[in-house]
């Protein structure tokens, strides 16, 4: 089962590679990754997908707790977050198919930010099923490169 992350740490150097190496000495592999700093320029979060059973996951929090920069930790419930991620997709795209490819972008709401003779490269944002979607329907016109960030999230209403 799929768990989202979320760890406050101090926006210093190095503390990304502990956080990821506690992950990898445990066979964990990270599905997704992303860090940025917060409002505050000294914390950063980082965002966290990992395939694990619960127990696991358990297990890993308390052993992130021990980590010295670690600020807070916090197991995102799926049904109680907004989630994104910015993808790029670069397709093949002659005069022919240029118009369908175009009609697709539109229905997702995404947007076409380079334009090339014989290529198109497509921005989404959007939660996971969105991008896979617009993936699936782009795939057949020739996908030439896709590049993805890592999963970002936030509980949705007030904060704790």
């Amino acid at each position: 089962m799929n768990h989202i992350i979320s760890v406050l740490v101090e926006n210093k150097s190095g503390v990304l590679a502990k956080i990821s190496g506690l992950f990898s000495r445990r066979g964990f592999n990270i599905e997704s990754l992303a860090v940025g700093t917060t409002d505050d320029e000294k914390i950063s979060r980082v965002t966290l997908e990992v395939n694990a059973e619960k127990h696991s996951i358990e297990q890993i929090i308390k052993q992130l707790y021990k980590l010295i920069n670690v600020i807070k930790i916090q197991e995102l419930n799926p049904l109680n977050i907004v989630e994104r991620e910015l993808v790029l997709i670069k397709v093949s795209a002659d005069s022919k198919t240029r118009p369908e490819i175009l009609e697709i972008v539109s229905v997702f709401r995404a947007n076409i930010v380079d334009v090339a003779k014989k290529t198109l490269m497509i921005e989404i944002t959007g939660n996971s099923r969105k991008v896979k979607a617009l993936e699936d329907l782009l795939r057949p016109f020739g996908i030439l490169e896709l590049v993805r960030t890592g999963k970002i999230a936030c509980t949705r209403g007030s904060k704790n």
